[in-house]
């Protein structure tokens, strides 16, 4: 793994945003090049799927598992602009548990407006069922590579409501009206948003006549079964080993997911190695 990314590590600020408010903004984190093959790798995923799917132009694509399609979203996993702030957040003991790419066109010329209450909600499913504490344990946060720009709400920026991430349940107006806190995110093409799963968050509505496009990769604890298929093994011989810990291989079986050994993590050695053992939380 690059130790470049050790020159990327959470900053004061991001900490402080990522606790209080549930996420942050990196700008600039794909340069021209790199942005480039990930949006190609993008529009050849839609062009494949969106038959298979049975969509028209206009209606959106949310493709999980797009980890596998393509080498350009595997460099991503651990780049060096991104992966040291997901390791000061969660550290070491860590894998991908989920990708996926959503695009989203804009509508048909002269279709009226949709209306009603954006799609709200925090991630992972049973998680916000099974786990009995209030506020619950954050266990997972995503990485969301912003593909095209979301300067403007109409392009379906993602929306957040900060700090919901220490709430279980909100109270929402009664005139199916949006949440008074809600508020788009604003981005530019490269960007990175970071958010805790926790976070109340929805995708905005894409009223514009540009495509939204924006890969999201989810990172959590190893004892957490994926959310996806994780359709990887195809990457695995050619991976080093940190990249392998990150798509879920255990080389002691099952017992290295919950008890890991140094041979189960060595993104713990790593940063031994780099940052010396008493940077790193045990």
């Amino acid at each position: 793994m690059d130790a470049a990314c050790l020159n990327h590590r959470l900053t004061d600020e991001e900490r402080r945003s990522f606790d209080e408010e549930g996420y942050f903004v990196v700008r600039d984190v794909l340069p021209p090049a790199t942005l480039a093959r990930v949006v190609d790798a993008a529009d050849r995923l839609y062009v494949a799927y969106r038959p298979r799917y049975g969509l028209n132009a206009h209606e959106r694509l949310n493709h999980l598992d797009c980890i596998g399609f393509d080498q350009a979203f595997l460099e991503l996993i651990d780049w060096p602009r991104t992966f040291a702030k997901v390791i000061d957040i969660l550290g070491w003991h860590i894998q991908l548990y989920h990708s996926h790419l959503i695009i989203t066109p804009g509508p048909p010329p002269g279709d009226p407006l949709p209306t009603g209450r954006l799609g709200w909600h925090q991630d992972s499913g049973r998680l916000n069922i099974d786990f009995e504490t209030d506020p619950r344990p954050r266990v997972s946060l995503k990485v969301a590579f912003v593909l095209t720009d979301i300067e403007t709400p109409d392009r379906g920026s993602t929306h957040v409501i900060p700090g919901s991430h220490r709430f279980n349940k909100l109270e929402w107006p009664t005139d199916d009206a949006e949440h008074p806190d809600a508020m788009p995110v604003r981005a530019r093409a490269g960007d990175a948003l970071f958010f805790d799963r926790r976070l109340w968050h929805a995708s905005g509505r894409n009223v514009s006549r540009f495509t939204r496009k924006m890969l999201f990769l989810g990172y959590s604890y190893r004892w957490l079964r994926p959310r996806d298929d994780m359709t990887v093994e195809h990457y695995l011989e050619d991976a080093d080993p940190i990249r392998r810990q990150l798509l879920g291989f255990s080389p002691t079986g099952g017992m290295g997911y919950t008890s890991p050994t140094d041979e189960d993590v060595p993104l713990k050695g790593w940063l031994e190695q780099h940052l010396g053992e008493s940077a790193v939380i045990a």
